[in-house]
């Protein structure tokens, strides 16, 4: 197996999010956590997706993480190269997804790239450059309380500026429904007038599709998880990739099953009270008693070890924004957010020493201190659980063999975590 395309991810449950639509669109999917020992060489998949935690941290860190990433992945035979964020956009008003995509443009030598975070089918459309999440502006959204990113611009074309010196450009529905051919004519006349970054409009599935006809041949894209499937599916009806039987299979074990949750969305609060009301089991986590001393995580452990085998079990630090300012006035809100990831990281291994095999991880932020917490290098890529969310399976680390689900806050529908396990059986 020959591998094709190199994506960098902005964060964790991002990276997962994408490598599931890359399966989709029909590529053997690795996704690995930074640079993986030994490099990439040896990752045997058409597609390796690479798990930053750049989103929010200073720009300048961010573009060299990044480009070491890119260094390496040229070392393979990777000949297309992808970077993806999330699909509300969310960033500081410095970057950093403008800072990133100037750099891999400029180390690429790429002359004009796409920006489309669009994700129809969870709700994530653009339409004249403004992205909307459902019927609603980003900025109208919820989104504009984000305690890390707030976006208060639905504008993409506005936000991006204000990362890039690059001169920004859109490519409007208009020119979208005219089709792939219309795409390319737009992309030549925004290469001739020095418009190097382009907001492509993007309103259901079909577009996707369309856009990955136009994008294929482009060494450097960037946008939401949904290009992937329409890219995929491009490839490989040139033949580009080879096609599989089942490029989603895993080697699941038998074991115990249980969810971390951190995210404190509207909608994981919404799944965690539909799992409640199924007779899920859940701890609730008390960021305050987990300061104050290691005794609330070590109640928290022993509460796991009792209650594995009465499945499903759940423990949680997702709160309410009133409950969650309540914390940060206390703690402040980067300690606040380092109690719980730390908290996360030990409990997964913990978890696993009791025997644990199946593992739901919600937010991006736990589901990069789980991940670090467990050492995981690398995962292969499974079945679809819901949009933009599939299991995993750990192929590198020191818990090799696990099934992981890295949830990303915003996605799932309200039952995801009473059907989550049953996808595995």
């Amino acid at each position: 197996m020959t591998l094709w395309l190199g994506c960098i991810a902005d964060d964790f449950t991002g990276a997962t999010d994408m490598a599931s639509m890359l399966v989709k669109g029909g590529l053997r999917t690795v996704q690995t956590i930074g640079i993986p020992p030994g490099g990439f060489e040896n990752i045997a998949a058409d597609a390796v997706v690479v798990a930053l935690k750049s989103r929010s941290i200073p720009a300048e860190e961010a573009v060299a993480q990044s480009l070491e990433v890119l260094a390496e992945l040229r070392k393979t035979t990777a000949r297309r190269f992808f970077f993806k964020y999330c699909s509300t956009f969310d960033s500081t008003p410095a970057g950093n997804i403008g800072q990133v995509a100037e750099a891999l443009e400029q180390e690429l030598r790429a002359d004009w790239v796409p920006f489309c975070p669009a994700l129809p089918v969870n709700g994530r459309t653009i339409f004249n450059g403004h992205l909307f999440v459902g019927d609603k502006l980003l900025n109208e959204s919820g989104m504009e309380n984000h305690p890390l990113n707030p976006m208060t611009d639905s504008d993409l074309r506005r936000v991006l500026a204000a990362q890039s010196a690059a001169k920004v450009g859109l490519i409007p529905a208009k020119a979208v429904r005219e089709g792939a051919d219309a795409v390319r004519r737009a992309i030549v006349s925004h290469r001739r007038s020095d418009t190097h970054f382009s907001i492509v409009d993007c309103v259901d599935d079909a577009d996707l599709d369309l856009l990955g006809e136009a994008f294929k041949d482009l060494i450097l894209v960037t946008g939401g998880s949904g290009l992937a499937v329409g890219l995929g599916r491009a490839w490989v009806k040139e033949r580009r990739v080879e096609e599989h039987e089942d490029p989603a299979a895993l080697d699941v074990r038998d074991g115990y099953t249980a969810i971390l949750s951190g995210s404190c969305s509207n909608a994981t609060l919404g799944q965690i009270a539909a799992f409640e009301a199924s007779g899920g089991l859940t701890l609730h986590l008390d960021p305050l008693a987990l300061a104050k001393s290691e005794e609330a995580l070590n109640e928290a452990i022993a509460w796991a070890a009792a209650s594995l085998g009465y499945e499903p079990i759940a423990i949680v630090a997702s709160e309410t924004p009133e409950k969650v300012e309540e914390a940060q006035s206390v703690l402040g809100v980067e300690r606040a957010g380092q109690v719980i990831e730390s908290a996360f990281a030990k409990l997964a291994p913990a978890l696993i020493e009791k025997g644990l095999t199946k593992l739901v991880v919600a937010g991006g932020e736990t589901s990069g201190a789980v991940v670090s917490g467990l050492g995981v290098n690398a995962l292969a890529i499974g079945p679809e659980i819901d949009p933009g969310v599939p299991w995993t399976q750990v192929v590198q680390g020191e818990a090799e063999g696990l099934c992981l689900a890295l949830k990303s806050g915003n996605f799932g529908a309200e039952d995801f975590f009473t059907k989550v396990f049953e996808i595995l059986d």
